[in-house]
């Protein structure tokens, strides 16, 4: 299937090769002119078979295009995917035979979930800052279940996040390990990019009621259990890295900032 769509100033054309399961190790992605070609994503054989998991792929990705154009000041976007369907799925007229793409060599693959991170989405890194990752991991339910776009944001925003993991091995910028630090006695704030995006401390009881945190006497931080929320409406500008849901998060301060960065 080919698909193509006009954008800004730019014209590219977005190509959703769907194809049958193969065998085959190693990246095959290709980058010529800002356009990143022959994607694959890959969806595990032990998934139930369903169309709006490749529909959610194809919208996902043409949103991703067009927000990895505007965050990178027009200078890359995606250009061909190829979605490689298990073979236990009935076949159909517009799929066409793979040559070398699998499972095993995808950049992206969908499939259950890790224990670990349930349904978010997240990128195997292996390597130090600045080393690709092995591959993007989405689960069949982030695809499909629409109330999961208030949690992560847009599928496309988080592509974009994910890609920046893969390919160019930036790591996210906040911390779990140490969410919060102290600006002075009874002043804390959370870890973020940038300090000055708004937002509730908020703490959530036993019973499922929230709170507003406390500050710990003895660390001079929010309680254990305290969670930064941001507002939904921001008015400074935010790096993708942080939270790339919130609307006023379009580009990624470390390589709009460095014109020499690698593609």
């Amino acid at each position: 299937m080919i698909f193509s769509k006009d954008i800004m100033l730019n014209q590219w054309i977005l190509l959703m090769v769907v194809v049958l399961q193969h065998g085959a190790i190693g990246t095959m992605v290709k980058f010529n002119n800002g356009a990143f070609e022959d994607i694959v994503i890959a969806i595990n054989p032990g998934l139930s078979e369903d169309d709006k998991i490749i529909n959610n792929i194809k919208d996902m990705v043409k949103e991703a295009s067009s927000y990895l154009f505007i965050a990178t000041e027009q200078r890359f976007y995606f250009k061909t995917v190829k979605v490689v369907i298990p073979l236990t799925w009935a076949a159909k007229p517009e799929y066409a035979r793979v040559t070398t793409e699998s499972y095993t060599n995808a950049d992206i693959i969908v499939a259950d979930p890790f224990i670990k991170y349930g349904d978010e989405p997240y990128t195997l890194q292996y390597g130090g800052c600045g080393e690709q990752g092995r591959y993007i991991h989405f689960t069949s339910n982030f695809l499909t279940n629409d109330s999961l776009l208030d949690v992560y944001g847009s599928r496309g925003r988080v592509l974009v996040h994910e890609w920046a993991h893969l390919r160019w091995g930036v790591f996210d910028e906040y911390n779990n390990d140490a969410p919060f630090y102290t600006t002075g006695v009874n002043k804390a704030e959370a870890t973020r990019c940038s300090a000055d995006i708004t937002g509730q401390y908020i703490f959530r009881t036993s019973t499922g009621k929230t709170r507003k945190c406390k500050i710990d006497h003895r660390t001079q931080l929010y309680e254990v259990g305290c969670q930064f929320i941001p507002n939904k409406k921001q008015t400074v500008p935010a790096s993708i890295m942080y939270m790339q849901s919130l609307p006023s998060v379009t580009l990624f301060w470390c390589i709009s900032h460095n014109k020499a960065v690698a593609h």
